[in-house]
C-alpha cells in the first residue's frame, strides 16, 4: 500500500518544480530572444565629441550584428554622471546600454563626495572599445610649443591663465591639478560641458589652455588653428603622434585612458557575452582598425567582459590613490 504522506510529499515537489519551470520559461525565452528590438545606447558625451562619434560607429556595426537598431541618446553632463544614473537605473534587459571613457567611470568617483550610483556596483562592464591619453592644447598664439615651455610660462604668470576640461572631477581636470601641485603652478579650472566647446573656445581665444579626447580637435591641431602640448599616458597616438606624451616632457602621468561599453547591473551573463563577443569582432575588423586609426586611436586587444571589469576597478583605485594626494574631494 502508498503512503499517503510519501505521496503528498511526491506530489508537492512535482508541483514545485513545475512552478519553477513555468517561472523560468518567460526569462529564458526573454534571453533566448534578445534583441527583438532596439537597443538604446546612452552616450556620456555630446554630439560631436570623440566619445559620442565612436559611439556612433560602434552603434552602427553592432546593430547590423545584432539584427536591430541601436538609437544613440546622448546625456553629457556632470561628469557624465547624468548617463551613468540613466543607465544605473534603467531595466537590466539589454536595451539600454551605456558608452563611456575613463574619465566618467574610474576618474569621477574618485573626487566626487557624492554620487547617484555606485559605478562598480550598479554598472556591468561589457568591453572594452579603446585605450589612449587625453591631449592638453593651448591657443595658436599662445608663447609655448611643449609642455616645458608651457610649465615655465604659466609659473610666471600665477593666476593669468585658466584651463578647460569636461567638468569637474574629469580626467583632465585630476591631471592638470597633479601638473600644478608638481610644478607649482597657479591657475583656475573652468568646467565644460563637452569637448569640441573646448576646442572651439581654443581656436576663438576665449580659452588659452584645454583638454580633449585624442579625436575631437585632429582637424583643429592639423589645421594648426590650436598647438598641441602633450598627451597624457604612454603611448603616442596615430594621427598627432607629433605630440609627445608628458612623460617624455619630464612630467610622467602614466594613468591610461579607455572607452567602454557597460550596462546596468544584474544584466543576464548571456547577454554581456553576446555583446562582449560581437563588440570585439568589430573592433578586430580591418575597417574597424582604419576607421579608428582615423579617429585617432588604436582598437584595444581582445578583452572580455572580466578582463575589463578588472581594469575598471584597478583604474578607479588608481585614481583615488592620485585624489588623495592631492586633497581633492568635490561637493
Amino acid at each position: 500500500m502508498t503512503d499517503p504522506l510519501a505521496r503528498t510529499r511526491r506530489q508537492s515537489l512535482f508541483a514545485l518544480v513545475a512552478l519553477g519551470l513555468l517561472a523560468a520559461t518567460p526569462m529564458t525565452q526573454a534571453q533566448d530572444n534578445w534583441p527583438n528590438r532596439p537597443i538604446t545606447l546612452v552616450v556620456a558625451s555630446g554630439a560631436g565629441s570623440g566619445v559620442d562619434i565612436m559611439a556612433r560607429d560602434l552603434a552602427q556595426k553592432l546593430g547590423a550584428a545584432l539584427g536591430q537598431p541601436i538609437v544613440v541618446d546622448n546625456k553629457p553632463g556632470a561628469s557624465g554622471m547624468v548617463a551613468g544614473q540613466w543607465v544605473a537605473r534603467a531595466k537590466p534587459d539589454g536595451y539600454t546600454l551605456l558608452y563611456s571613457n575613463a574619465s566618467f567611470i574610474a576618474v569621477a568617483p574618485a573626487v566626487m563626495a557624492k554620487m547617484s550610483y555606485d559605478p562598480v556596483k550598479d554598472l556591468s562592464p561589457i568591453a572594452q572599445t579603446a585605450v589612449g591619453g587625453i591631449i592638453l592644447m593651448v591657443n595658436k598664439n599662445l608663447p609655448a610649443n611643449n609642455l616645458p615651455e608651457l610649465v615655465a610660462l604659466v609659473k610666471a604668470h600665477p593666476n593669468k591663465y585658466s584651463y578647460g576640461t569636461w567638468g569637474e572631477g574629469s580626467s583632465g581636470h585630476l591631471t592638470t591639478e597633479w601638473l600644478k601641485k608638481r610644478a607649482g603652478l597657479v591657475m583656475e579650472h573652468v568646467p565644460y560641458k563637452t569637448t569640441p566647446q573646448i576646442v572651439n573656445d581654443l581656436v576663438s581665444g576665449v580659452l588659452q589652455i584645454g583638454w580633449a579626447d585624442p579625436s575631437t580637435p585632429v582637424p583643429m591641431l592639423e589645421a594648426k588653428q590650436i598647438k598641441g602640448i602633450a598627451i597624457s599616458g604612454t603611448v603616442r597616438v596615430p594621427r598627432t603622434a607629433s605630440i609627445a606624451t608628458m612623460g617624455e616632457q619630464g612630467h610622467p602621468f602614466d594613468a591610461v585612458g579607455w572607452f567602454g561599453v557597460l550596462g546596468p547591473a544584474d544584466l543576464p551573463a548571456a547577454t554581456i557575452q553576446r555583446l562582449n563577443r560581437e563588440i570585439n569582432k568589430i573592433l578586430q575588423s580591418p575597417e574597424t582598425a582604419k576607421r579608428m586609426e582615423g579617429l585617432n586611436f588604436e582598437p584595444p586587444p581582445n578583452k572580455g567582459a572580466d578582463e575589463f571589469r578588472k581594469i575598471v576597478q584597478r583604474d578607479i583605485a588608481t585614481w583615488k590613490a592620485i585624489a588623495a594626494d592631492l586633497n581633492l574631494k568635490l561637493e
